[in-house]
């Protein structure tokens, strides 16, 4: 089947993947979008994520919708061409974590697009049918493929427990800090703020809602009167983001950190953090949200296809990613449509 792989950092290519053979309790998808995150930039970039290296060739690709390809679909409601979102992780639910309810911390998971697992980014996906969740009316593919970032977007906010009417930052308005900013209003707060160093997401931030928008940290801390946020969520790729967030935190307050940076680490000033007494926490992909997701987009409380600036098809996979790795040509997020070529 036609896919897109990766050789090496910065190199890719469309190719040829071998199909998979149907497994029981798994049903064969025919792949419609998959949208470029972040944590596919490091792979494309790095060659992988900490200790989750891409052996030559791989296919990446996690954010993604699929129709379903299999008559076996009708004993699960969904019968072939039903358009369906997929959640990548595949958890064991069998260890500890997952029979605690932490399926996104399952050290046996299964996930698309990471090491050792290929991706979407190829003709045909085989999934099961508990990670399979059918799209509304009105939905349509791209949607399907967002709904994954949306869901890491609501993760944060269960983890980052607003208090109603609270003040919350959002460090970084890449994709997944514009969805985490349009939650956080649903979630009860009652300001919004954007730290973005770029002007064209700062414009984004503030249309899809966020009620100012701020270069650095120095000017938020200055529009505060030196109070800060009561609730900061990082959602960047640098090794700057957690120091940034700790800076525009109250006392007292909490962060989040989304973000995988650059290079596996990051900066923090101990003295920062320790003085003020934070409670930083660690987001993890996410858990059982894809519902919830579906509705707050069905319901117009939050906007998907604000966020997708390019689209290419599968043989020109490789221009979405440098496009978005570059941040050229206003790139917020960019989706590769498998379907399509020219």
């Amino acid at each position: 089947m036609n896919a897109l792989l990766l050789d090496e950092p910065g190199r890719l290519r469309p190719g040829v993947w071998p199909d998979e053979k149907s497994e029981r309790g798994r049903l064969r998808l025919r792949v419609q979008a998959v949208s470029v995150c972040g944590s596919d930039l490091h792979y494309y970039k790095e060659g992988g994520i900490g200790a989750a290296v891409a052996e030559s060739p791989f296919v990446l690709g996690h954010e993604f919708s699929a129709v379903v390809n299999d008559e076996r679909g009708e004993e699960f409601g969904m019968p072939p061409g039903t358009l369906v979102a997929v959640d990548p992780a595949e958890p064991c639910d069998r260890c500890e974590w997952c029979m605690h309810g932490y399926t996104n911390l399952c050290p046996n998971v299964r996930f698309a697009g990471t090491a050792p697992v290929p991706g979407a980014l190829r003709e045909f996906y085989h999934a099961r049918p508990q990670e399979l969740y059918p799209v509304p009316e009105g939905f349509d593919d791209v949607d399907g493929a967002l709904l994954e970032p949306l869901g890491v977007a609501v993760h944060a906010l269960d983890l980052a427990r607003v208090p109603l009417g609270a003040t919350v930052a959002v460090v970084g308005m890449g994709a997944i800090g514009l969805l985490i900013a349009q939650v956080a209003r649903v979630a009860g707060a009652g300001e919004v703020h954007a730290v973005e160093p770029l002007a064209y997401r700062q414009e984004l931030a503030l249309e899809l809602g966020c009620d100012a928008a701020y270069a650095d940290s120095a000017a938020f801390i200055e529009a505060t009167a030196g109070r800060g946020a009561d609730i900061v969520i990082e959602a960047t790729d640098t090794s700057g983001g957690p120091e940034v967030a700790c800076q525009v935190v109250r006392i007292g307050g909490r962060v989040v950190l989304v973000g995988i940076p650059d290079g596996d680490r990051f900066e923090l000033t101990a003295s920062v953090a320790r003085r003020k007494g934070l409670t930083v926490m660690f987001s993890r992909r996410m858990g059982h949200v894809y519902p919830r997701a579906i509705s707050l987009v069905a319901s117009g409380k939050v906007r998907l296809r604000a966020l997708v600036t390019h689209r290419f098809p599968l043989n020109r996979g490789a221009e979405a990613f440098e496009i978005q790795a570059d941040r050229s040509d206003g790139a917020v997020k960019a989706v590769i449509e498998v379907g399509h070529e020219e």
